[in-house]
């Protein structure tokens, strides 16, 4: 080959458009078949990371939404806005904003605490100091018979078996209408009655931390007050309600037990005895409102209370100890639950909860932790660990029930949804 075509030879080589794979496997032998596929590839790149970042979007706002249920699930309802004059909205945007922290408390004890209180009876009887002690159930709890239970009584009364209760006159059932149940005397013996109980943890509590005077006095807890401690409790309104309430808004929660009563003609509007709801199947009660689940919960909650696997006399002789791992062992009954029962539906003074973030919270703000970076933190124990609390609470016992309600006032977190003053 002579030199100079060996030369237009190499030109030729260095000036040819090379040879370019689209994504759809076709060869383009010029450039403008491979502008063409640059083009495509670009925009099926576009489109596939516009894709992705759609997904990721989505993921985020799944998270997001979670972890709000999460740190919401204890919040109460919303109140709706009204609007806002042009006066106040000036006067917020030059103002700081501090909103207040949300209710560490759920609906659920809303529920619990404010349908199932029995108004108390105006007799000379219910007058009297009935005694009390901080391990027992201090609330009278009713019966489906219509006697009620009490751990103590200042004039015990003989009870009535299950079929004299039935066929019982009702002047018979209001003679017997306080029955001590027969192993209530295991107990420790009562120190306090249901006018002093409150004042004597009041005490307990200032002689253990001086300066938690100031918050006592600023708030007044009228559940263990002697009105809180003479009001009738229901237990399985009070625990079937608590199912009802969980993870949904107080107002949902209300709209559903309303319709879950109108199930029932023959007591609506107060809630149906556990041998009503057992003979409901639950597709019918699912048209309440009720998922598939919290039906299951309430019918086998209501099925423990009918065969007597559950009732208020075991309710108030059992020790705190029995009292959670008996309950705890009931479908839909998880720790927390059953400890906001013991402590608002039982009245029982020595409750402490330390899974409740409210608690947590309360008792950083009380140990003069900084709360908000430690909100930042994350996670189960971001406030104070299990332990610290633990260590904490124990030297308020007996009266641990109210120490932690005034864990919760100590950050004027509104819990008038459990309590009004």
């Amino acid at each position: 080959m002579s030199l100079r075509r060996s030369a237009r030879l190499s030109t030729n080589s260095l000036t040819a458009t090379p040879e370019v794979e689209s994504p759809n496997g076709v060869v383009n032998g010029d450039a403008k078949g491979a502008s063409k596929a640059s083009r495509s590839t670009s925009k099926k790149r576009k489109s596939r990371a516009s894709a992705t970042s759609a997904a990721v979007s989505t993921q985020d706002e799944s998270a997001k939404k979670t972890t709000k249920l999460t740190e919401t699930e204890f919040a109460v309802p919303e109140i709706p806005k009204t609007p806002i004059s042009k006066q106040r909205k000036a006067a917020a945007a030059t103002t700081p904003s501090n909103p207040p922290p949300l209710t560490p408390t759920p609906s659920g004890v809303g529920l619990m605490v404010s349908t199932t209180a029995v108004p108390i009876p105006n007799n000379e009887a219910d007058a009297q100091p009935r005694p009390t002690e901080p391990h027992a159930t201090n609330a009278p709890l009713s019966t489906p018979g219509g006697s009620r239970v009490v751990a103590y009584s200042s004039s015990p009364i003989k009870p009535l078996s299950a079929s004299q209760e039935e066929t019982a006159s009702p002047s018979k059932k209001k003679k017997a209408k306080e029955v001590v149940p027969p192993d209530v005397g295991a107990m420790q013996p009562p120190t306090s009655t249901v006018d002093t109980l409150l004042k004597d943890a009041c005490e307990h509590l200032c002689k253990i931390d001086p300066k938690l005077k100031a918050l006592i006095e600023k708030h007044h807890c009228k559940m263990f007050s002697p009105e809180g401690l003479r009001e009738v409790v229901d237990p399985f309104t009070a625990l079937a309600s608590g199912i009802i309430g969980q993870q949904v808004s107080g107002q949902a929660a209300a709209s559903i037990r309303k319709k879950f009563t109108a199930l029932f003609p023959e007591t609506d509007p107060s809630f149906p005895a556990p041998a009503h709801v057992i003979q409901k199947d639950l597709a019918t009660l699912r048209t309440a409102g009720l998922s598939q689940r919290k039906a299951e919960y309430i019918q086998g909650l209501a099925e423990k209370f009918a065969s007597g696997e559950l009732s208020a006399q075991i309710l108030v002789s059992a020790s705190d100890e029995d009292l959670i791992e008996k309950l705890v062992a009931v479908r839909g009954l998880g720790r927390w639950s059953v400890e906001m029962f013991a402590c608002f539906g039982l009245k029982r003074m020595d409750v402490f909860s330390t899974g409740d973030l409210g608690v947590q919270r309360g008792m950083a703000t009380y140990m003069g932790k900084d709360v908000s970076k430690l909100k930042a933190k994350g996670g189960k124990w971001k406030y104070m660990t299990e332990k610290e609390m633990l260590d904490i609470a124990a030297k308020f016992s007996p009266y641990r029930s109210l120490f932690m309600w005034y864990m919760w006032r100590i950050e004027n977190v509104d819990i008038s949804v459990m309590n009004a003053d």
